[in-house]
């Protein structure tokens, strides 16, 4: 990264150690795991071109193996959470081992296929709780002995998941590995000629991707103690999407960006604390109850005619900044 880059990730990361003391440290867990998912994702469709509808199999696939695995294995979290995101690799392994034979429109709808092959398995699985989820999931202790009941030392687990996950999708987009993805998307039949085998880089991003997803997912059941259908449902898949093209496709913080977004209107903005209402109308929003979701299609129309780039991605754009 460079300098300027440093710096911003610094501040940020500086923000992020002093945000729990004024901010409701659950909401800050649900932005960072779903931050981290929005990345996830983005890894596929921003630097590979790939659009995927079924990432939300591989978020809710991971949350039922870790719930499962420390609820009624008596795993311990720690080993929970690096099986959530074993279990998200290897979903990513079946599916995309099936979905990358296709190409375009014909790939998403594979994987929302295949997405959806699993929410019925998930839905009649009797390990999974079926309608009603996993619930009740125990935190445990990390390594044993630091104690993750208290929000504060998960948050920080949190935290420390999130920047590393962040962090390693840095370096696998500047990486030789990453030049290849963006050919790929730039101009397939170039890679071909060039001597690429492009699927194998497709499968391998599909994996990278779903494995990130899985441990976005499995950090999540952690910190919020649960694991519903909604987490493997296909409108998640679609959520995780809008997060992405209104942040920037194909940027770094683009997907943090649309994933605080997104949340804070799905959550009313009343959870982000206090001193939000006195430059917010949190009532209003308050109010909406369901409708909530109109607002964030309306968000997402203001979006794609104003910044087609995604907000990042139009400042990237006009200032020639790389965020």
């Amino acid at each position: 990264m460079k300098i300027q880059h440093k710096m911003a990730f610094g501040i940020a990361l500086a923000l992020l150690l002093i945000a729990p003391f004024g901010i409701y440290p659950i909401f800050l867990m649900k932005l960072l795991c779903f931050s981290l998912f929005a990345c996830s994702f983005n890894l596929l469709l921003g630097f590979t071109g790939l659009l995927s509808f079924g990432h939300a199999a591989f978020f809710g696939g991971a949350g039922y193996m870790t719930g499962y695995l420390i609820q009624s294995c008596g795993v311990p979290s720690d080993l929970a959470l690096v099986a959530g995101a074993v279990m998200g690799a290897f979903l990513g392994l079946i599916m995309g081992t099936i979905a990358i034979r296709r190409q375009g429109i014909y790939f998403s709808m594979i994987t929302l296929a295949l997405a959806q092959m699993w929410y019925f398995v998930c839905l009649q699985s009797p390990i999974t709780g079926g309608e009603d989820g996993l619930q009740g999931i125990v935190r445990g202790k990390l390594f044993g002995f630091i104690d993750l009941s208290s929000d504060l030392n998960l948050y920080y687990l949190v935290l420390a998941i999130a920047v590393a996950g962040f962090l390693f999708i840095v370096r696998i987009i500047h990486s030789p590995f990453g030049m290849v993805l963006k050919a790929i998307k730039d101009n397939e039949p170039r890679a071909i000629s060039l001597g690429y085998d492009v699927n194998k880089y497709k499968l391998l991003v599909f994996i990278l991707s779903s494995s990130l997803a899985g441990l976005a997912g499995a950090t999540k059941t952690l910190a919020l103690g649960f694991c519903t259908l909604s987490d493997v449902h296909w409108s998640l898949s679609g959520v995780v999407i809008l997060m992405t093209l209104v942040g920037g496709m194909g940027t770094l913080s683009g997907p943090i960006l649309g994933a605080v977004l997104i949340l804070c209107i799905e959550n009313k903005l009343g959870d982000i604390g206090n001193w939000l209402a006195l430059v917010t109308h949190v009532e209003w929003f308050s109010s909406l109850g369901e409708s909530v979701s109109m607002v964030t299609g309306l968000i997402f129309i203001a979006c794609v005619l104003l910044f087609r780039r995604g907000i990042i991605g139009e400042i990237s754009g006009r200032w020639s900044l790389h965020l």
